[in-house]
């Protein structure tokens, strides 16, 4: 038996790979089904069966394009209902790869058709537990996201998981390993590890949701509290995955094709396109195509596209690295962005070699900016952070404006200020910049490393620390 977990920092996922006597089943798989295919094809395997966990809100899952490729069995647990043939399991159903079983355990709660696989040894001894978004390392899934869905609100969503957790997974032996769909960085849970795996003992000991005394009530009442909203394509891509979507090969050709600068002005000039750059951001700050919007792909790439980019139809044209260009239509594709007409052949480097118009970003280091303070040529500071994180720890001198609720935070920019801008190391800011350049706003100037830049410098008035949850 081997189980292998393919796990992708950027989406904070984990797609697990199991197989068994020339038999394999694919959990949860990313967009990009080649990884699959070829672990299959080298140890001279079939996949027989796609599980999935449930309909996945923060990426598109890679399981139609993975069925239509092998030939393999889509599994959903009860109440899923997708627009393409899949087989519904029952709640206690036992699949089988070679000699190991899978028992199909219906957990709702994070969604209504949530269900976890546990995995069986040759022996028959219960060795795994592929828990999706019901249970992760430190947390549980949260249960705001299907309220519509469900016709349910999050509360009675909670008490539902309460009984699942209780019921299906608590009983189970402390020694299983529990193999979460997420870990820390993952917008579907609130508290969860940088661990991707853990023994399921381990967590009843430590995960706050698992405590043996807790009551219904106080179960409600902990995981629900300082829910953040959920970024606004997370129910486009629980659509896609219901209904399906154009199949990955299609998307990459389009996508991943090369424009000259005069094609790619071309374009611009004659369709609704954003101008994406997804380079470093100090790499953009010192020269962009007017009007383009820097996320950068070393970054949380995938959530702040989709925080910036609200409809997934939205058509956008590249401007990356030279030689990042497949991965990026790739990394969009991931989160549904399956509208990019082309990139920009030779990168920005292409396009300013021939004269054409460049924009640039004011942006200075912090020693810069503690002279314009005391020279009081800073007297409006925006930090784009996250509310809590702004709550924890500040300049004094700050106003808070999270990239976050971009739209709210534009409302306290007079175009007639100039504001300097930071967020914790950079990339935030950057984007903040550039999309309100792109509104019209030329009047904002970029801290370079951020809020770590500027408590590592020692010359700024800063407000004391206060612990998260405090």
């Amino acid at each position: 038996m081997k189980i292998e977990q393919i796990y992708t920092g950027c989406l904070a996922q984990g797609a697990y790979y199991i197989e068994s006597e020339g038999e394999a089943l694919v959990i949860d798989p990313l967009r990009e089904v080649e990884p699959y295919l070829q672990k299959a094809e080298k140890a001279g395997a079939k996949i027989k069966y796609v599980l999935e966990t449930h309909f996945h809100a923060d990426f598109v899952s890679g399981h139609v394009d993975l069925a239509k490729k092998t030939g393999a069995t889509i599994v959903y647990g009860p109440n899923a209902n997708p627009d393409f043939e899949v087989h519904i399991a029952v709640d206690g159903e036992i699949l089988k790869i070679g000699k190991v079983s899978i028992k199909v355990l219906h957990t709702p709660g994070h969604t209504m058709e949530s269900t976890c696989y546990l995995l069986r040894d040759e022996a028959g001894k219960d060795t795994a537990l592929f828990s999706g978004d019901t249970l992760f390392i430190g947390d549980v899934g949260r249960p705001d996201l299907a309220q519509k869905a469900a016709h349910l609100t999050q509360e009675q969503l909670a008490e539902t998981l309460f009984d699942s957790l209780r019921s299906k997974i608590m009983p189970l032996s402390d020694e299983i390993v529990v193999y979460p769909a997420h870990g820390a960085g993952s917008a579907c849970g609130k508290n969860m590890s940088k661990e991707t795996s853990d023994s399921l003992g381990h967590q009843k000991m430590v995960n706050y949701a698992l405590r043996a005394d807790m009551s219904k009530a106080e179960f409600v009442k902990e995981v629900t509290d300082g829910l953040q909203p959920p970024p606004a394509y997370f129910p486009l891509n629980v659509a896609m995955n219901k209904q399906g979507y154009d199949p990955i090969d299609e998307v990459m050709k389009r996508g991943a094709r090369p424009l000259s600068p005069r094609a790619f002005e071309a374009a611009a000039n004659e369709t609704d396109a954003l101008l994406l750059d997804t380079r470093a951001s100090q790499s953009f700050a010192k020269g962009f195509i007017p009007n383009s919007i820097n996320i950068g792909i070393d970054g949380s790439f995938a959530p702040w596209v989709g925080a910036m980019i609200p409809d997934l139809k939205q058509e956008i044209l590249l401007i990356t690295e030279p030689g990042r260009e497949e991965e990026t239509v790739m990394r969009l594709a991931r989160v549904g962005y399956d509208h990019c007409l082309g990139h920009l052949e030779g990168g920005f480097e292409a396009w300013k070699s021939e004269g054409r118009e460049v924009d640039t970003i004011e942006s200075i280091d912090v020693e810069r900016f503690a002279e314009r303070i005391a020279l009081g040529e800073a007297e409006n500071i925006l930090d784009v952070r996250k509310p809590g994180e702004f709550e924890a720890e500040h300049l004094t001198l700050a106003e808070t404006a999270p990239l976050d609720f971009l739209s709210d935070s534009m409302l306290m920019i007079d175009k007639h200020k100039t504001y300097h801008v930071h967020c914790a190391g950079g990339y935030r800011s950057m984007i903040f910049i550039s999309a309100l350049r792109a509104r019209g706003f030329d009047n904002l100037i970029d801290v370079a490393g951020g809020y770590a830049a500027i408590k590592k410098a020692g010359q700024f008035e800063t407000t004391a620390f206060v612990c998260a949850g405090k």
